[in-house]
């Protein structure tokens, strides 16, 4: 089975290049996660291009802080479960923070949403609140994928050899930089700290430079 996971798309330029690139080749994977939250000039995601998202072939879009950006795409939330919401915000929020569903080859695959605490907005614990679903979840799959949105680098590796031999992979997105440290973990679980962004190459992590810039 073979699984495709895309960072962060950032805007239109992001989007452009992932409908080029899924209509050569979706058909080579058995099943597609993206992260949509900046799929929206840069900030959250509406109901429109979830729906591009879905019509292209992606099986789960995950998220992390900038899914509020839009308030559209609250309603929508509650109606489709597989454009997720971190799982460790407040049961109140709307939306999933996790989906099970099943891939092209008819194998149960269950995608999971996590944000992190260091310098990010205060949510639950990821640590905690994974702990005390992955037993029921694994009573339907053994197959776990987390996208853990966060900032701090030591952060998701901690959370990476937390979940070492729980899960079958965890990645980190949100910081828009991919990183050197792909490896499998000492139990088998497949981790790497960032996939990076999908987006303009001369940016500042997908902004325009004249936007950025004059900030530092």
């Amino acid at each position: 089975m073979k699984i495709l996971i895309i960072g962060d798309i950032i805007g239109k330029p992001g989007r452009k290049i992932l409908y080029e690139f899924l209509e050569r080749k979706k058909e080579e994977y058995d099943f597609i996660i993206v992260n949509g939250e900046n799929s929206a000039a840069g900030f959250g995601i509406t109901t429109k291009i979830a729906d591009e998202f879905f019509e292209y072939g992606i099986d789960v879009i995950t998220s992390g802080n900038h899914i509020w950006d839009k308030k559209e795409i609250y309603k929508y939330l509650d109606e489709n479960n597989a454009l997720l919401r971190p799982l460790n915000y407040p049961k109140s929020v709307p939306g999933s923070g996790y989906i099970i569903k099943e891939s092209k080859n008819g194998e149960k695959i269950a995608v999971v949403n996590l944000q992190g605490r260091v310098f990010m907005p205060l949510v639950d614990s990821p640590f905690e609140v994974i702990e005390n679903i992955l037993n029921e979840i694994k009573k339907e799959t053994d197959i776990i994928i987390v996208d853990f949105h966060a900032e701090a680098t030591s952060e998701k590796v901690a959370l990476g050899w937390f979940l070492d031999g729980k899960v079958k992979a965890i990645y980190g997105t949100h910081t828009h930089i991919q990183t050197a440290d792909n490896r499998i973990l000492s139990e088998g679980t497949a981790y790497i700290t960032d996939i990076g962004m999908t987006g303009s190459h001369d940016s500042i992590i997908g902004m325009t430079i004249e936007s950025v810039l004059p900030k530092f």
